[in-house]
């Protein structure tokens, strides 16, 4: 595996609750044809990966990634006693806390660990409209970029001599309020923050070459900027950006499709570009759902589930299936839905104490055993 001081995350929000059984696809069981007579795969479209299961047809470039053991798939992610409400259950998710309401994120106190004192203001970058709140902790400084290409502060002015007064003005101003009081502190700070991580991610597209080209649609191109600010080594180690909604409600077999197809391209691309740079080896892709969707379809798409899937993808993770498929037999489903048999705080233990090298136990507020996905 690569220096741990080098190493990165790039998280992959899938928002909307993403269909877990279209998605890693149980075609030999009968009953998931019985249960789906209209919202199904069928056999002859499924990417198998083996006997059993078989990709959403969507998902080809995952299933080139699956077999070249760069994919780990998280079977029956969840938390007890399941929410499905889309607002507490993706909070949840966020703050590794399933039974109070908690206001700092998992990776923001990952990245408290790594930088205590946020003298990097690019060490998180979250790439999309809104600071995703797993990223939100007290005193750690998060970059949000919605488009790479355009972002900066007064981007519109042309003349650099001039917006360059302007931001001096701006730094003037921030500087003489710190000691006015906590609030104005921290506003200071952040307003800091803001122009200081500016002024390093300005310069990240200059310097960018790559000869991937990516597919023209929103999730691809913050894997582009993912892949643009973390090659240019300017310290950033976690990204984070999302995509969907993947709440299928109706017209589940099309929107689910296009949806992944999305994202499956742009992590192709995204491992492809890094792999270019020589930089594949540091970088793992994480992606999860808040829930997965209902066993029974509704007629043309399903209601919120429980128990769903994630992904672990990159060089440093053992390929292939981990921990276990949920069982479809009507005894063992609860209230209708998938029951989840891992919990998703033994994931985050294992990404952040054996990729990030962070104290787990604080932030997922207790201990929990490994996948084993990753390699030793």
């Amino acid at each position: 595996m690569s220096d741990s001081k080098n190493r990165k995350i790039v998280v992959a929000q899938l928002s909307g609750g993403n269909d877990y059984l279209n998605c890693v696809v149980p075609y030999n069981n009968p009953l998931y044809y019985d249960n789906r007579p209209l919202v199904n795969i069928p056999e002859d479209r499924v990417i198998p990966l083996d006997d059993d299961y078989g990709l959403n047809p969507s998902m080809q470039p995952i299933k080139a990634l699956y077999d070249e053991g760069k994919v780990a798939i998280i079977h029956g992610t969840g938390y007890p006693v399941p929410n499905r409400s889309h607002f507490r259950s993706m909070d949840i998710w966020h703050t590794a806390e399933p039974t109070t309401v908690a206001l700092e994120g998992w990776l923001g106190l990952a990245l408290k660990q790594i930088d205590p004192k946020g003298e990097n203001p690019v060490a998180g970058v979250n790439f999309g409209a809104g600071l995703s709140k797993a990223m939100a902790a007290s005193g750690v400084p998060v970059a949000c970029v919605s488009n790479l290409d355009s972002y900066g502060l007064m981007p519109h002015m042309q003349d650099d001599a001039r917006r360059e007064r302007v931001l001096d003005v701006f730094k003037n101003m921030y500087s003489q309020a710190i000691g006015s009081g906590p609030v104005m502190d921290y506003l200071t700070q952040t307003g800091l923050d803001a122009l200081r991580g500016a002024d390093i991610i300005n310069s990240v597209s200059q310097k960018y070459s790559s000869t991937v080209e990516y597919a023209p649609n929103s999730f691809a191109r913050s894997m582009r900027n993912a892949a643009q600010v973390l090659q240019a080594d300017i310290g950033t180690r976690v990204c984070y950006t999302q995509h969907g909604s993947f709440d299928a409600h109706t017209n589940g077999i099309n929107l689910q499709a296009g949806l992944l197809e999305d994202v499956s391209g742009g992590i192709y691309d995204f491992y492809a570009d890094m792999k270019e740079h020589d930089q594949s080896e540091d970088v793992l892709i994480f992606v999860f759902s808040e829930f997965g969707r209902r066993v029974n379809d509704n007629g043309d798409g399903t209601d919120h589930g429980s128990g769903g899937v994630a992904f672990v993808i990159g060089d440093g993770v053992q390929g292939g299936h981990h921990s276990y498929y949920p069982s479809l037999q009507a005894k063992d489903l609860v209230e209708g839905d998938l029951a989840f048999n891992l919990d998703f705080r033994s994931v985050y233990t294992e990404l952040l104490e054996d990729w990030l090298e962070v104290d787990p136990r604080p932030i997922v507020k207790g201990e929990y055993e490994k996948v084993g996905f990753l390699k030793n």
